[in-house]
């Protein structure tokens, strides 16, 4: 074995390579009583977003909010703002093929889309119609722990009508999509963003029924710095199939991704990527009034696994009545229709694999509404809360907050902010019994006006997991979006600079 020492600047570097720019300092040693010791975690200090392309229909409504939480130990100064990946794209051209730094710089100083003033208080923007670009953003010093961006868009008729919301993500270099489809009745799109200043290259692999679909020009897709390309997942492969896993996987560059999922009568909404494959996995906050609840499932590799389906209501975990496992084959996409398993309670699923060391992801499409007036949402498996979520967008008509802690007993702090348009926070804190989920009575700001943003801050160990549901009615459809609230990105952890930081490598 080669032994090597891992210095905190390289880890550092390592952690912005698969965060989006997460970066930290070390603390200057008056800070520390002239010792170089280091706090166990510090804020970071610049981080990335990128939001896909909201829709193509002119009838679409687009709403972004930005908030980022107050956060101790940040600096006073800093930034953020979010910009169109088009703008980007085309002033770096011109930089490139030689043209007039005035026509560049006017590019460059094109407005925000949004721009927050502070931390603690959200901003919000609007867009109509269908011509509006994926957007890009950046945020620095204070502005950067936690910084959240929401892309909410209600899309009157049409295929895909209906709500459809996506927390804008940090880009990453694999993602994992059960759920999606090439069927007939179906137009799912990856949406693939670049924010760096070099070409990604991307590979995306299809797996059906009876395993990999073959595809024609899944290989290779280049997305230009600066710019988003979506990818219409029927255009890979012939094979029409109703239940499809897939697997972006960027071989050099990084990228967001996520899938616009687009139904001729059940409306449509974003597909985020389902945390990485483990043998234990959380879909929290499956709608009470669900009609329909449809969970699919895929494992990487040769081994077959058969996953315990269990509910965490109110009361506690409950098995399905025939549904208490779900067999997966290796390699394969294996769906079952879960009906309405809520019964008019709230819960989510918890899945265990028989044999662990199998990985498994998963995620569920949620049906409300009966009789043609159907909306559709997804709910993957979400990672846990973590140290820190934030939600924003949040009304308190239009906003169910669940919360589940499958393994035990948790306590969790939630503090709803300021409005867009004044208001005080407010903050409470709630116990979650041991393999329930709750549905939270949101603390309310005083005198808030506009919408506010929710975060949400453990106070035990014991793993919590979290989801929002939007919802509104419109001519008696019920349009509804549903986000996961994974950890924020707020902190990081940082060694001691006088702990041994080497590995070992083979």
């Amino acid at each position: 074995m080669n032994r090597t020492t891992l210095s905190l600047i390289a880890g550092a570097t390592a952690l912005a390579a698969v965060t989006g720019f997460a970066v930290v300092s070390t603390p200057d040693a008056k800070a520390t009583g002239g010792t170089a010791q280091a706090a166990a975690h510090l804020p970071v200090e610049r981080t990335s977003l990128v939001c896909p392309q909201p829709s193509t229909s002119d009838l679409a409504e687009t709403t972004y909010t930005s908030f980022t939480p107050v956060t101790k130990g940040t600096e006073n100064e800093g930034r953020a703002e979010l910009r169109p990946a088009s703008a980007q794209q085309q002033g770096d051209e011109k930089a490139e093929d030689g043209e007039g730094d005035e026509d560049t710089k006017e590019e460059k100083s094109e407005k925000p889309v949004l721009e927050p003033k502070e931390p603690g208080k959200p901003v919000t923007g609007d867009a109509t119609g269908g011509d509006s670009p994926a957007l890009l953003g950046t945020a620095e010093g204070r502005f950067a722990p936690g910084w959240t961006v929401q892309q909410t868009t209600t899309v009157a008729a049409g295929t895909g009508r209906g709500m459809q919301g996506v927390a804008c993500t940090a880009p990453d270099t694999e993602f994992w999509f059960p759920g999606t489809s090439t069927g007939d009745g179906r137009t799912d799109y990856v949406h693939l963003t670049n924010p760096d200043d070099s070409a990604a290259v991307v590979d995306i692999e299809l797996y059906g029924k009876d395993g990999a679909l073959e595809t024609t020009v899944g290989e290779g897709i280049t997305v230009q710095p600066h710019s988003a390309e979506p990818v219409l997942l029927s255009t890979l492969t012939d094979e029409k199939q109703t239940d499809v896993t897939a697997h972006v996987v960027v071989r050099s560059g990084r990228v967001g991704a996520a899938v616009q999922a687009l139904d001729d009568q059940l409306g449509g909404d974003w597909l985020t990527a389902s945390a990485d494959p483990s043998g234990n996995l959380v879909l929290p906050g499956i709608p009470k009034d669900a009609t329909a609840v449809r969970l699919v499932a895929f494992t990487p590799g040769d081994a077959d696994v058969d996953l315990k389906v269990r509910l965490a209501s109110p009361s506690g975990l409950i098995t399905p009545a025939g549904h208490d496992t779900l067999h997966v084959k290796g390699g394969m996409t294996t769906a079952v229709d879960l009906e309405d398993i809520t019964r008019g309670e709230a819960g989510s699923l918890v899945l265990t694999a028989g044999d662990a060391s199998v990985p498994v992801v998963a995620a569920a499409r949620v049906l409300r509404g009966k009789d043609g007036g159907q909306e559709s949402a997804f709910v993957p498996a979400a990672r846990p809360v973590g140290t820190r979520a934030t939600s924003v967008d949040n009304t308190a008509k239009g906003t169910t907050l669940a919360v589940t802690a499958p393994e035990g007993t948790a306590k969790i702090k939630v503090t709803a902010s300021a409005g867009t348009e004044g208001g005080t926070p407010a903050s409470k804190t709630y116990t979650i019994k041991a393999g329930t989920t709750q549905h939270i009575e949101l603390p309310a700001p005083a005198g808030a006006k506009g919408t506010y943003a929710l975060t949400l801050e453990p106070e035990s160990s014991t793993p919590v997991y979290a989801s929002r549901t939007l919802s509104t009615t419109d001519s008696g459809v019920p349009f509804f979006t549903i986000q996961p609230l994974p950890d924020d990105r707020g902190m990081v952890a940082v060694p001691h600079s006088n702990e041994d930081l080497s590995i070992l490598q083979k």
